[in-house]
């Protein structure tokens, strides 16, 4: 066993204008990170309609599609840009988190990395929003569910940021667990711990700004892994965030690179214990280019060592 990589050439096409955070150079940096490591590397494929319809109605897929610029940039909203390769790279991302799944559930590999963007968690039912066009991970989670026939998965999001697009496409779903922890007050201004998804199945967990790494590892500890443990998922899928760091330009959680290895042990605990070790991992966000690239490293050396 070990773990896959999935990327995709198309994951370059989506050009940003300049200045913009979540940037093409993004990637490189993590596949600079990546280099050196014996991952089972796969090319990301194209999703089907089919898996974006699991979350997202036709109406907004075919209003993505026909947003996409044939050059220069296209605007959704005040965060979201469209280049002319951006609507390959987010359909590869959605089907580079269901491939993956497929790989996992299969038992071709024991875990996997999605190193793509555009990022999905902010991604509503029928929003693009904060650099997000399609909500991958939720949609990974619903394909788990419906294509594989899954009783529970779970997904867990330490991105900086509240997982308001997973959360919303995942509300009316009593089959996962969504559990963000967050900066609050932060963008996009959702995860409240009174927001718990209409069967109890959210949980939020807001961190305030400056708390740092040991805070958030005495609040999973208390609340996220015993709300893990008796969900006993059979699959774990994490929206794997990487601007909770120090040197992040965005927010100011203060956590660093050990912390990121740590949590991420933690969450190969729990799939040990419940889910066979399945984890898939998709990458979100991270906008300090060597603070991102340290901390996708220490993530996937941990998935690596508990692939093997």
């Amino acid at each position: 066993m070990t773990t896959a990589l999935y990327t995709a050439d198309a994951y370059h096409r989506h050009v940003t204008p300049p200045g913009y955070p979540e940037q093409v150079a993004r990637l490189q940096a993590v596949a600079n990170a990546l280099a050196g490591m014996d991952l089972d590397r796969r090319d990301a494929p194209l999703c089907r309609d089919g898996d974006i319809l699991r979350c997202h109605p036709a109406r907004y897929l075919d209003r993505v599609r026909a947003a996409g610029p044939p050059q220069g940039w296209a605007q959704l909203d005040g965060d979201t840009w469209l280049s002319p390769g951006s609507v390959e790279a987010a359909l590869r991302a959605v089907g580079g988190a269901c491939a993956a799944v497929d790989a996992v559930l299969a038992g071709e590999v024991k875990n996997a990395f999605i190193a793509a963007r555009p990022p999905g968690h902010h991604a509503e039912t029928a929003t693009a929003m904060g650099f997000c066009l399609f909500g991958s991970v939720a949609i990974a989670a619903k394909h788990a569910l419906d294509q594989h026939g899954l009783l529970r998965v779970a997904i867990v999001d330490f991105d900086v940021h509240h997982g308001n697009g997973t959360q919303d496409l995942l509300w009316d779903e009593p089959r996962c667990l969504f559990v963000s922890s967050h900066q609050m007050p932060l963008y996009p201004g959702t995860g409240a711990a009174s927001e718990t998804g209409a069967h109890g199945q959210i949980l939020n967990l807001p961190l305030r700004d400056g708390s740092g790494g040991g805070v958030m590892r005495a609040a999973y500890e208390a609340r996220v892994f015993p709300a893990l443990a008796a969900w006993q998922p059979q699959l774990i899928l994490i929206s794997a965030g990487f601007d909770a760091h120090a040197d992040d330009p965005l927010a100011g959680l203060e956590w660093q690179v050990e912390d990121y290895a740590w949590l991420t042990a933690r969450i190969c605990d729990l799939a040990d214990e419940h889910s066979g070790g399945r984890v898939v991992s998709c990458l979100e966000g991270g906008y300090d280019l060597d603070a991102l690239a340290a901390s996708v490293a220490a993530h996937v050396d941990v998935l690596q060592e508990r692939g093997r």
